[in-house]
């Protein structure tokens, strides 16, 4: 089992209300202040469970600079008030900060029972091995 210390346990917890903030500020028509709230808790919980420097770092590396900018600014468009166009932009960021990490999570998806079995499905698993190869995802 891993052992998290309390600060983990705090950013996991407010990682995790911050995702549901984000749910369920999109099921509700893009609620500004849901999804505020979320974006705010998703980035603290994110710091407190990887630490304030390694967030730093990762984030601000040099070839994750327009990864980056595109998030922060999502984040920063939602909360100024336009939260359609800012979450548009936060999943793209999202979506190149994170591009490198979709391989092992499909590896892992796909070795999960019931969904492993339909990733493999024909018509969807060449597009999962395109999203799967970091390559691709430019």
């Amino acid at each position: 089992m891993i052992s998290l210390t309390d600060s983990q346990k705090i950013g996991m917890g407010l990682t995790g209300f911050g995702v549901f903030f984000l749910f369920f500020g999109m099921i509700l028509f893009f609620d500004k202040a849901l999804l505020a709230i979320g974006n705010i808790l998703f980035v603290a919980g994110l710091s407190f469970v990887i630490g304030l420097e390694r967030t730093f770092r990762f984030f601000f590396q040099k070839h994750k600079v327009k990864a980056t900018s595109f998030f922060l600014g999502g984040v920063l468009v939602v909360l100024i008030g336009w939260p359609i166009v800012g979450v548009v932009l936060e999943i793209y960021g999202f979506f190149l900060l994170f591009r490198g990490f979709f391989p092992v999570v499909i590896g892992f998806i796909r070795r999960i029972p019931v969904l492993g079995s339909f990733l493999n499905l024909p018509f969807i698993s060449g597009y999962v091995d395109k999203v799967g190869d970091s390559n691709t995802m430019v």
